[in-house]
């Protein structure tokens, strides 16, 4: 499955902004997806998951109350909505896909997108 982000940009802290992976190739809903995200000098991190239906979803402590993980198969499309955004968020954030079960951490993960840059500035 091809993995396409968008939706990144500069935003001020507090404010919120909404990131977008469509998929393409394969059929999406055999899909569990996912978010993670590098910050400039660090690890890529772990940021959300949601499982095939939208029934599940799972966040990072760190994003936990302010993201929102949702995916929409009509439109082979899964999001990431941020809310109370801060410098910290500062990151590329990159979509995944997991055949079948949801994404714990990187190395579940089968296929990647190429990164969509959220800026946050304080």
């Amino acid at each position: 499955v091809q993995l396409q982000a968008s939706g990144g940009g500069l935003v001020q802290a507090g404010g919120s902004l909404r990131v977008s992976c469509a998929a393409s190739g394969r059929t999406f809903s055999n899909y569990a997806m996912g978010w993670f995200r590098q910050a400039p000098g660090k690890e890529r991190e772990y940021v959300a998951t949601i499982d095939i239906n939208a029934r599940r979803a799972y966040y990072a402590d760190s994003v936990k109350g302010r993201f929102t993980i949702s995916r929409d198969n009509g439109k082979n499309t899964v999001y990431l909505q941020m809310n109370s955004l801060k410098p910290d968020d500062t990151a590329v954030y990159y979509c995944a896909a997991r055949v079948d079960f949801m994404i714990w951490d990187q190395t579940q993960v089968d296929y990647w997108g190429q990164g969509t840059l959220v800026t946050v500035s304080s």
